[in-house]
């Protein structure tokens, strides 16, 4: 991640991964009845989004995939920060529209 952005790329950008997570998160609360399931698995998507160390190096290689995504993380700029919280944001928005539409009585599925 990182370069230049411009504040219309940020700001589509942001919007873009805020209603990806959103529909996903409604989509998986919809279908599991887990209404915070996306909410737990994002920071398992912003690690596959940020670091590229395949997921079985986690496991076999803990002593130098866990410090390399220490490194990346760290170097995150501040829009990728935002974009990436404009994606949590929206796993959580989907939890709490998911408990509304639940407590007016819509049962889905």
């Amino acid at each position: 991640m990182g370069g230049s952005v411009s504040v219309v790329q940020l700001i589509i950008s942001i919007v873009l991964f805020f209603v990806m997570f959103f529909g996903i998160g409604f989509l998986l609360n919809m279908l599991l009845r887990m209404t915070w399931l996306m909410a737990i698995i994002y920071p398992i998507v912003v690690v596959f989004i940020v670091d590229e160390v395949s997921f079985l190096d986690y496991i076999f290689n803990a002593g130098t995939a866990f410090p390399a995504l220490l490194d990346k993380l760290q170097a995150l700029h501040m829009v990728d920060i935002s974009i990436l919280a404009g994606g949590f944001a929206g796993a959580i928005v989907a939890g709490i529209v998911m408990i509304i539409l639940r407590k007016n009585g819509y049962r889905m599925f």
